[in-house]
């Protein structure tokens, strides 16, 4: 069914993305317009730019979605993801913004005078963007589902076509006004709905999740089951069922409530049961989490208690430094003026991100108490979409959903924005070096490709990809980063092999997982949380080679340092960015 208020949410916000996307293509006409908005970019629309294409489908749908269904020890993706912008404030956003190169493969080339280490730098934003794409198209099919109960595909065809379009006409330049818009937006749609379910839960009790009450519809609730789904009933309930249950088929016209009897039901895929007000939820007969495991801080893996305490540090070190070595992440700092600037938008993208991050865990506590039905359906992923459903009626239920949707929509909307410029610019820059018109035929192709492989990724959390993109990103631009401008020893070949081990190794682990390999013990970990492995690898790869290979170092390091540390007032005459 039609959601009215999340269609005219998500319609608001394709238009205003084109509206003020508009203004880009009035202003940009060059290179550095296109890759850099011609590093004019002041640090508090920068900030808010950078935090716009930041907060992703993963944390504006998936940390929720991620936390009602694995429990509270999910709540570390979100600590990660702002904690790792204040490893990026000190040791790399302001040394980046003067070392002035285009992309983290013109770092690469120019810092290490290696064109072959500046080719696998881009072959690696290029893994690392796809990796990060996907679940922005995942999470627009799933939105424009829920809002327009039509089928998945239509999202991601429909994020795919606006972003391509946006990003082909306006360049940094435009989507920079862009993504400052939809920050703000996406603060106010996450927060006000959590605020106002709040209030109209009435505070609900802890006791559904801290002691032994059983999950209860507070309301006449409908769960559409898109998979067979074997179900334990407690107590009798009277239910409408469309469809089939433990192998009968229930399509009479009416349809007629029959009691579903204490005991395990096989559910068919597609079937459709209603609950009355005030019955106990029944639980699925395998993914639901006791309230003490729930509760647990440590993560778990798929709802499963896997060396629970190593997944957490895994996941810790893929979120914390992951953030270093995202390409769309790091391409915003050179659009500072200068170093001084970058530093400040850093430190004011720590406290946007920590405003917007404490809704998230309030809304899947409410999903958890409020929304038992999500589990049966194993729709945890639309908890923030659903609970406004749930909560109200009328033109204030219809307000809600136009917020969350139009929250939803605008988060894949300014994240996937730049990710596709950074896919272009590596594209256009690195290996076609070409101007504009490669940069606009770079964007097409690339969205054309992304939004195929979107259609591939339906039923994957969310959250749980984009935990991925950050530990391939982890293991190899963060070494890079952090060595080449900090230590004066780093050699090319040091960085070439710390890249392909690191690198290579997390994006083979992520692959695996992907095809469902490994998925118990220690083999689990290795593949589903590579950074845990990766990350120590790729520095330690990039050291020891390193201090084998003096012979391979740069020409003029120390001047290179200097670029890289010394304030653009203090320079030596004559001595330019690289």
């Amino acid at each position: 069914m039609t959601d009215t208020g999340a269609v005219v949410g998500v319609v608001a916000v394709s238009l205003a993305t084109a509206v003020v996307g508009s203004r880009g293509l009035r202003v940009s006409r060059t290179r550095d317009d296109f890759l850099v908005a011609a590093r004019q970019v002041p640090s508090g629309l920068n900030a808010a730019a950078i935090s716009g294409e930041y907060l992703s489908a993963a944390s504006f749908l998936g940390v929720a979605g991620l936390a009602m269904a694995d429990g509270v020890g999910a709540l570390w993706y979100a600590v990660g993801y702002a904690a790792g912008y204040l490893v990026l404030l000190a040791v790399v956003a302001a040394p980046l913004r003067r070392f002035g190169a285009y992309t983290i493969p013109d770092f690469a080339e120019g810092r290490l005078d290696s064109p072959m280490l500046r080719k696998v730098a881009t072959g690696f934003v290029l893994v690392i963007c796809g990796f990060y794409l996907l679940p922005q198209m995942e999470g627009a099919g799933v939105t424009l589902q829920v809002a327009f109960g039509g089928p998945y595909w239509v999202g991601v065809v429909v994020l795919g076509v606006v972003v391509t379009g946006a990003i082909a006409s306006g360049g940094m330049k435009g989507i920079t006004f862009v993504q400052s818009f939809e920050f703000w937006l996406k603060l106010v749609a996450i927060a006000l709905p959590a605020l106002a379910l709040v209030a109209v839960f009435h505070h609900p009790s802890l006791d559904a999740v801290t002691g032994k009450a059983p999950a209860v519809f507070e309301r006449a609730t409908t769960v559409r089951f898109a998979e067979q789904t074997g179900i334990r009933v407690t107590v009798p309930v009277r239910v409408v069922i469309h469809g089939y249950v433990d192998g009968t088929a229930h399509d009479a016209t009416p349809p007629a409530s029959v009691e579903l009897t204490p005991g395990v039901h096989h559910v068919g895929a597609g079937t459709s049961i209603s609950f009355p007000a005030g019955s106990a939820a029944p639980t699925p007969t395998s993914g639901v989490l006791t309230n003490r495991q729930w509760l647990s801080p440590l993560l778990l893996l798929g709802g499963r208690s896997i060396h629970p305490l190593a997944a957490t540090y895994g996941i810790i070190l893929a979120t914390f430094l992951g953030a270093l070595g995202l390409p769309h992440i790091l391409v915003r700092f050179y659009t500072n003026p200068d170093g001084q600037t970058a530093r400040r938008t850093t430190a004011i993208v720590v406290m946007l991100l920590s405003c917007f991050y404490v809704w998230p865990a309030l809304l899947a506590l409410l999903g958890r108490i409020e929304a038992p039905g999500l589990y049966l359906s194993k729709a945890t992923d639309t908890v923030v979409l659903v609970l406004p459903r749930l909560a109200v009626g009328g033109v204030g239920e219809r307000i809600l959903s136009a917020l969350v949707a139009g929250g939803a929509f605008a988060a894949f909307l300014s994240t996937s924005s730049g990710l596709l410029i950074a896919t272009a610019g590596a594209l256009s820059h690195d290996i076609l070096a070409g101007g504009v018109k490669a940069f606009r035929l770079s964007a097409l192709g690339a969205g054309l490709v992304v939004t195929v492989a979107g259609l591939a990724v339906r039923g994957s959390s969310i959250n749980v990809l984009v935990g991925w993109a950050f530990a391939v990103a982890a293991s190899s631009f963060c070494p890079l980063l952090i060595l080449g401008i900090w230590w004066s020893r780093l050699t090319r070949r040091g960085a070439l092999a710390g890249l392909l081990l690191g690198g290579g190794s997390a994006s083979g682990a992520v692959i695996s997982a992907m095809a469902g390999a490994a998925t118990t013990g220690w083999p689990a970990i290795l593949v589903q949380v590579p950074a845990i492995w990766t990350v120590p690898l790729a520095f330690a790869a990039m050291i020891v080679v390193s201090l084998l290979t003096p012979r391979s170092l740069p020409s003029d390091v120390m001047g290179k340092l200097r670029a890289l540390h010394l304030p653009e007032a203090l320079r030596q005459p004559g001595l330019s960015d690289p």
